[in-house]
C-alpha cells in the first residue's frame, strides 16, 4: 500500500461472488516481530465472524492454517515474482502449488501484482502473469471458482472531480486498458485499493475531516456525502471511458491509520472502520446497487513496514490480538 496524492467497476459475474449482507474482510500483512502465530491469526478471524482475507504471497503456513476455515480468499502474487510468471511452466508450477495443493481452501481472487506503477518497468510483466495463470487456472477447471485479476491504485486516475470527470492518466491508460479487457474476457473484476485518508492527509485545504470519516451531513455540491464513493466513482468514470461500462471493481484495500500522520488517530481511524464496515453494505452514487465488497486494510499494526510512519500503524488489531476498536465485521 503505497500513498495515494489524488482523489484521485459492472459486468454479469456469478451470484457466488457476491453476499448479500456484505460482510467485510480484512487484509492480513505479516511485516511485523511481534505477530501471532498464523493459526492464531486465522481463529481471530473465525472468532470475530470476519469470513474474506487478503494476503499478500502464498505463505505456506497461513495456507495451512486456512484449510477448512470457510474463510474466502484473495492470494496476491507478489510484484518480485511477476517476471518468473510471464513463463507459463513457472505459471502453471505456481498454481499446483499454491492453489492445486491446498484444495480446501476457499480461493476467491489471485491478485497479480499490487500496485505496479505503469511507469515501472515489471509493470510489463502484469498482463502476461495474468494470461498464464488464468490459463493454469483453466487447465485446473478452477475458472469458475477463482478469478485473476490484479491490484491498482487510485492515483491513477486524473481530473477526479466531479467524479464523472474521473479517466486515466495517459501513461495508466496504455497500461490499464488491455488488462481491462483481460478482466471483462474472463468475467473478473477490478480490485482497488481506495484509501481517503491520503486524499485528504494531502488536500486538507480543500477536503474536510467530516467528509473523508463519512460523518459529514448532506451532499456536497456535486452530491456526494462522502470521499470514499467519489473517489470510487472517479474510478468508475474513468473504465467507463475505456468502453468497460459494466466492469466491476472490488475494493481490495480501504483503511485509516491510528498514530504517525495528520490526523492520524485512534478515534479518527475508529469512526472511519466503523462507517465503511456499514455504509458499503450500499452502493455509490455512480453504482447504486450495492454492496460493495472491502477488505479493510489491515488486521494488524506492523512494525517492520517501511515508508511513512502511517504505515505501521493501519492495524484493527493489536498484536496481542486485543481490538484496537469496537467493530462489527458482520
Amino acid at each position: 500500500m503505497y500513498t495515494k496524492i489524488s482523489c484521485k467497476i459492472r459486468i454479469f459475474l456469478p451470484t457466488w461472488l457476491y453476499s448479500n449482507d456484505a460482510q467485510v474482510g480484512v487484509c492480513y500483512g505479516r511485516n511485523g516481530d511481534n505477530l501471532p502465530s498464523q493459526q492464531q491469526v486465522i481463529n481471530l478471524y473465525k472468532s470475530n465472524g470476519i469470513t474474506r482475507m487478503r494476503i499478500y504471497d502464498p505463505d505456506q503456513a497461513t495456507l495451512q492454517a486456512l484449510k477448512g476455515s470457510n474463510i474466502e480468499l484473495i492470494l496476491d502474487v507478489p510484484n518480485d515474482n511477476l517476471q518468473s510468471l510471464t513463463d507459463s511452466t513457472t505459471a502453471t508450477n505456481w498454481v499446483n502449488t499454491n492453489i492445486k495443493a491446498f484444495s480446501d481452501v476457499k480461493f476467491k481472487y489471485i491478485a497479480v501484482g499490487n500496485e505496479v506503477d505503469p511507469s515501472d518497468s515489471n509493470s510489463q510483466n502484469i498482463l502476461p502473469a495474468m494470461q498464464n495463470i488464468q490459463n493454469a487456472i483453466n487447465s485446473a477447471n478452477l475458472q469458475n471458482q477463482i478469478k485473476v485479476s490484479t491490484a491498482i491504485q487510485t492515483g491513477l486516475v486524473t481530473n477526479s472531480y466531479p467524479p464523472s470527470n474521473g479517466v486515466f492518466t495517459d501513461s495508466a491508460s496504455n497500461f490499464i486498458k488491455p488488462i481491462v479487457n483481460f478482466l471483462v474476457q474472463n468475467g473478473a473484476p477490478l480490485l482497488v485499493n481506495v484509501y481517503p485518508y491520503f486524499s485528504y492527509a494531502q488536500n486538507q485545504q480543500s477536503i474536510s475531516i467530516e467528509y473523508a470519516l463519512f460523518t459529514q451531513q448532506g451532499n456536497n455540491d456535486v452530491g456526494y456525502q462522502n470521499l470514499f464513493d467519489a473517489i470510487l466513482d472517479s474510478v468508475y468514470a474513468a473504465l467507463e471511458k475505456l468502453g468497460a461500462n459494466n466492469l466491476n471493481i472490488v475494493v481490495s484495500e480501504s483503511g485509516w491509520p491510528s498514530a504517525g500522520g495528520v490526523a492520524a488517530s485512534v478515534d479518527n481511524a475508529g469512526t472511519y472502520y466503523k462507517n465503511l464496515i456499514n455504509h458499503v453494505k450500499g452502493g455509490t452514487v455512480k453504482r447504486p446497487n450495492g454492496p460493495i465488497e472491502t477488505y479493510l486494510f489491515a488486521m494488524f499494526d506492523e512494525d517492520l513496514k517501511t515508508g511513512d510512519e502511517t504505515e505501521k500503524h493501519f492495524g484493527v488489531f493489536n498484536p496481542d490480538q486485543s481490538p484496537k476498536y469496537q467493530l462489527s465485521f458482520n
